[in-house]
This record gives C-alpha cells, sequence and structure tokens, in this order.
C-alpha cells in the first residue's frame, strides 16, 4: 500500500518543524511518498527576488538573495551543527547563484518559474540530507523529471499520459519505501521548469496519489482540520470531520484556503480518500474528505476574500449585454488571466469581483475604450454555504452591501 504525505512551508519554516516533520513519517509503516513546499513564507521571498532580477535591480536583487541564503543556512546550522551540512542545498545554492548571473528574458512568467522553483528544491534537499544523516533511508526525486506539463509558466498543465509512464518507472518502491519529491513544481518536454499555480502543491500530492493509486492521500496543515472558517478572522470556527468531494470541491472553488482548486477531482475519480490533518497534533484525526453525501455538520461555512476588485461595466451606446458582449468581455479577463471570484450580469450591466493584481490596471484601461467602467478596490468577497438567515444577519451587519448572489444552498456579498 502507498500513502502520499504533503506537507506545506508551515510545517518546515524552521529546523524544529523539520524535526517534527521526520518523526511523523518515522511512525508510518506504508510505502510513502513525501511532498515538500518551499519552507515558511519563501515563496513570497523568491517571488520579490525575481522581480528585482527581472527588473534588473541588482543591489536589491543581491540582497534579498543573501537574505534567502542565510535563511535557510540558519536552519542548516541546527540541523547539522554546521552552515555547510546539507551538500545538497549548497549545491542547489549554487545553481541559483549562477542562474541570476544570466540576464533574463523578456518573459516574466518564465523567469518567474525558473527562479522560485528553488524554494522547494532548497527544503527537500535540506530535508533529504537531515533524513539520511538521522538514518531514515529516503530517495530524493527532482519532480520536474517525472511530471511533465505544457509550457503555460505559472499555470502549467499536466501531461497526464507521460507523467504517468515516469512516475511508475521512478517510484519503484522496491529498494527504497520512502520517496521525497518537491510539491508545486513540473517540467515541460524541454526540460524548462514551471509551476502549477500558487499554492499548486496539494494539487501535486493528488497527482502523485492518483497516478500511484495511493490508499490515502495526507495533508499536513497548522490547522486541526477542514474548519468552517479561517480562525484568524472568525474565532467561533469549528472543525468538520467529514465531508464529500463535491463539498470540498465547491468551497476550494469558492475560495476556501485548506484545499487548493485542482485537488479533488483526482482524488475523486479513484476514490482515494484525503485527509486533512495537523502536524501540530498528529495523533488527532483530522478531517477526511471522501464519498459521501454533504457535511457531516450542519453548521454555514464562511469563506471570505480580502482586497478584492468589485468592477462593473456598461455598453456605452446602453445595447444589451448578451452573448457577444459577454465573449468579448471575457476575453479581456483571458488576456491577462485574471480569474473572477464572482459574476453576474444584467440587460446593461456585467460585474465581476477578482483579486488585485499587477494586471488590474491593463484590464480595466483595454475595457474602457469600448465600455463604461467603474470599480471600487479593497472590498471583501464573503461566501456562506449551507447559510442560515442568522448567519447572513450576522456577518453582513454594520457592513455595505455592495452586490449580492444567493442560491439555493449559497449566498454571497461584495462588502466594503
Amino acid at each position: 500500500m502507498i500513502s502520499v504525505y504533503k506537507f506545506g512551508g508551515a510545517s518546515v519554516r524552521d529546523a524544529e518543524g523539520v524535526r517534527n516533520v521526520t518523526n511523523i513519517v518515522k511512525t508510518t509503516n506504508q510505502s510513502l511518498v513525501v511532498v515538500i513546499s518551499a519552507m515558511g513564507k519563501m515563496t513570497n521571498a523568491f517571488e520579490e527576488l525575481t522581480h528585482y532580477y527581472y527588473k534588473g535591480e541588482m543591489d536589491l536583487c543581491q540582497q534579498k538573495q543573501q537574505e534567502i541564503i542565510h535563511y535557510h543556512q540558519t536552519i542548516v546550522k541546527d540541523l547539522f551543527g554546521d552552515i555547510h551540512g546539507s551538500a545538497g542545498f549548497n549545491q542547489m545554492a549554487d545553481l541559483l547563484g549562477q542562474r541570476l548571473q544570466q540576464t533574463p528574458s523578456r518573459h516574466f512568467d518564465f523567469e518567474y518559474d525558473q527562479i522560485v522553483s528553488f524554494g522547494e528544491m532548497f527544503s527537500t534537499k535540506i530535508v533529504s540530507d537531515y533524513w539520511l544523516k538521522m538514518a531514515l533511508l529516503n530517495q530524493w526525486v527532482d519532480v520536474r523529471t517525472v511530471l511533465k506539463t505544457d509550457d503555460l509558466y505559472r499555470d502549467a498543465n499536466v501531461n497526464w499520459e507521460l507523467s504517468a509512464e515516469l512516475m511508475k518507472e521512478t517510484f519503484q518502491f522496491e529498494a527504497d519505501s520512502i520517496y521525497l519529491t518537491q510539491g508545486f513544481l513540473g517540467g515541460t518536454l524541454s526540460n524548462l521548469t514551471t509551476t502549477l499555480g500558487r499554492e499548486g502543491s496539494d494539487y501535486s500530492a493528488a497527482i502523485f496519489g492518483y497516478v500511484l493509486d495511493a490508499t490515502e492521500v495526507t495533508i499536513w496543515k497548522d490547522v486541526p482540520g477542514v474548519l468552517n472558517a479561517d480562525p484568524r478572522w472568525y474565532q467561533e470556527a469549528v472543525k468538520i470531520n467529514e465531508l464529500s468531494y463535491n463539498e470540498a470541491i465547491e468551497l476550494s472553488f469558492y475560495g476556501a484556503q485548506v484545499i487548493h482548486p485542482k485537488t479533488l477531482k483526482p482524488l475523486q475519480n479513484k476514490n482515494i480518500a484525503l485527509h486533512v490533518k495537523s502536524f501540530i497534533d498528529p495523533e488527532s484525526k483530522g478531517t477526511v474528505i471522501c464519498e459521501r453525501s454533504g457535511i457531516s455538520e450542519p453548521v454555514p461555512v464562511f469563506i471570505l476574500k480580502k482586497d478584492q476588485v468589485f468592477l462593473t461595466v456598461s455598453p456605452h451606446d446602453f445595447s444589451f449585454i448578451m452573448e457577444d458582449r459577454l465573449i468579448e468581455i471575457l476575453s479581456f479577463f483571458s488576456r491577462y488571466r485574471i480569474k473572477m471570484n464572482l459574476m453576474q450580469n444584467s440587460a446593461l450591466n456585467f460585474s465581476a469581483c477578482f483579486d488585485d493584481s499587477r494586471d488590474t490596471k491593463a484590464l480595466m484601461d483595454d475595457l474602457k475604450e469600448n465600455f463604461v467602467v467603474r470599480y471600487n478596490s479593497g472590498v471583501d468577497l464573503l461566501t456562506i454555504r449551507q447559510y442560515t438567515p442568522e448567519a447572513i444577519e450576522k456577518m453582513t451587519s454594520g457592513r455595505e452591501v455592495i452586490d449580492s448572489q444567493i442560491t439555493r444552498k449559497v449566498a454571497r456579498f461584495v462588502l466594503r
């Protein structure tokens, strides 16, 4: 039997976290594929590094590079007693330095994937070397050699047939019972690095689970399981013990942070249970996402997306927004790869709510050529699944409701 464990950045943010993950892995008796993300908030740090590199701000680039190296060396020194104790990390650090000496191309998304990917390479090399030091035998695998994608950088699509062939050739579980690899990353047919979208490590774990016919996939978080709200802003959050694949897919679609939107479908296709457990309290039961009906707890589920842009466009000539105008509007969102978190239209208006990004202004400028554009920035998008009138009143009281959308199971509000 094969299990897949995925550990996010919070679980390996320091040396103590690496030791804790090591203890969790040691207690597993099954053959294991371990998928690990970049340490702590390093993906954010590598994003900053990429921006400095791409803009040619080499002083800031070098400073950020040194900060990143120092952060990892601090963990290495704690684990090995010497900042040079992880040979794998040292090798990757040298490769990063060489990469930053090259002149960047004019393709930002390409450069992003090549540089940000070092976060996962650093973390997995350090963990693998530490496990070997602790006599925990493991085989480190460069995921880019087995998870093949197209070249849609920052949001690559998986080549399922080729990836399955390569994974089954690599993960034999004969000489090794533990394989350690990276989440979030893939590789093109030309062996160039791609990424699967932010928080894509969950998706990576699901891909391995699907291809290798795992009995279960476990995502280890700093929360006790799937909660009915983010406890950082809702102190009354409660744990959901079980929920169906369909409910989990719905929640991820609306923006729930615990599960990546693409994660559930491969597991549902093979009826592989997904466990969401706490690496802080690994003995606790957590949440199981499986083949069942609905959600085990009859409570409203709250999903809050902050810092949204709420945009409304209208034709200059007061013509109806029918299929042809909708296609035109949606093409602008597709061009700038801006994903809408909410959309609706009436006879004369089309409205959308989406994350503010570096392309927001460019999107609006293009739309203004053919439409009247109005917008609110810095608003919140609240989604309530399994809503009640009391829940709606509680969550919207004292807030200005700019827009709302209510169906049989879901109530959504744009709030200021």
